[in-house]
């Protein structure tokens, strides 16, 4: 391949924006994952038992609170790059996860619970969806690898993560727990918020945050994000079987793609992830599902996931050399630059 092939061949992973959103409209409620307003922002606002707060990471509404305290407490570190906060390149965690919940992906697949289901436990999330267990380590790790970093403060309580009624021994529950069965993991998200925190200190002596480079910033969040990943797709490869081949596919290859994805230090704040998002299917996918002609989504849609496969079996060919040679190509901020324009701007033929 090529540079040019290569970087055309990636292009295809993201649609053009179907309209760019203003750089002040950022009050629009369908920006923000459902329920936002709903679930807490501080950590203190969670229930504290036996002087530990406790997390429900199994639930919607738990799970979304952890981010939304992220968000919250690394506000300041972004100030200069959007208004209300919009330029924190952590929204992509909560967006991500919130298109997973409104598309239904976090129901149990098996249909043996209603765990997930409007007619059951809406807010329920199974410990047998892929997705759920896959975002496990991309909202409770970062979460606990912040916590461990100092993000807020000295806390008056432990933090304690309740575990799910099955498959207990793939997650870790509490800082000092991960930290001792997955260090590197824990090492990579730490590195991420001591790099925000370090940026603060900086300022403090020079009285600017000049010291604040966003390519920095998105290179460490990006490393630690697909360390999460590659740590958890072999763990978590058994519970595929509960979906649908294409869903299934589309998984995977979603998966693949976040690697491409990565390499550009692609933004991840809150008006270019919905951008991103907008074309990605809004329902699972089903057997009956067959690519590029799913009568119900549109041209787009169809063209992504299509794309989305073609770039998976490639590199899967190539024995993961297209990512490397695409990896090679993003090394410069220019390179960068560059992939990341071809990320935001599929051609429309």
């Amino acid at each position: 391949f090529g540079l040019h092939a290569l970087l055309v061949v990636t292009v295809t992973l993201s649609p053009a924006p179907a309209a760019a959103q203003s750089e002040n409209d950022v009050t629009g409620e369908d920006l923000y994952p459902p329920l936002w307003d709903l679930v807490p922002g501080n950590l203190l606002d969670f229930p504290v038992k036996d002087n530990k707060i406790v997390i429900s990471a199994w639930n919607y509404h738990d799970r979304l609170g952890v981010y939304k305290s992220l968000l919250s407490a690394s506000a300041k570190y972004f100030d200069a790059f959007g208004p209300q906060n919009s330029g924190n390149i952590l929204w992509g965690l909560p967006l991500q996860h919130g298109w997973q919940f409104r598309t239904g992906r976090l129901a149990d697949p098996s249909g043996m619970t209603s765990c997930g289901y409007e007619n059951g436990e809406l807010l329920c999330q199974s410990v047998r969806s892929w997705w759920s267990c896959m975002n496990y380590y991309l909202s409770i790790i970062p979460f606990l690898g912040a916590v461990e970093a100092g993000l807020f403060g000295q806390l008056p309580y432990e933090i304690e993560i309740l575990p799910p009624e099955e498959q207990k021994d793939d997650f870790c529950y509490s800082v000092k727990d991960c930290r001792s069965r997955m260090p590197n993991l824990m090492d990579d998200w730490k590195a991420f918020f001591e790099y925000l925190l370090s940026t603060e200190h900086k300022a403090v002596r020079s009285a600017s945050l000049s010291s604040f480079k966003l390519d920095d910033a998105l290179g460490l969040m990006w490393k630690a994000h697909t360390s999460s990943i590659a740590y958890a797709l072999p763990k978590f490869h058994d519970s595929l079987k509960y979906l649908s081949d294409p869903e299934a596919n589309f998984g995977e290859d979603w998966a693949n793609a976040v690697d491409f994805i990565a390499a550009t230090h692609f933004s991840t704040d809150l008006l270019t992830t919905n951008d991103f998002q907008a074309f990605l299917p809004q329902r699972m996918l089903v057997e009956r599902d067959v690519l590029p002609s799913i009568s119900d989504f549109s041209p787009e849609q169809n063209k992504v996931l299509v794309s989305l496969r073609a770039l998976h079996k490639v590199n899967k060919i190539t024995g993961g050399l297209l990512l490397k040679i695409w990896q090679k190509a993003m090394s410069t901020e220019a390179g960068r630059k560059m992939g990341r324009k071809l990320i935001e701007s599929l051609p429309s033929s």
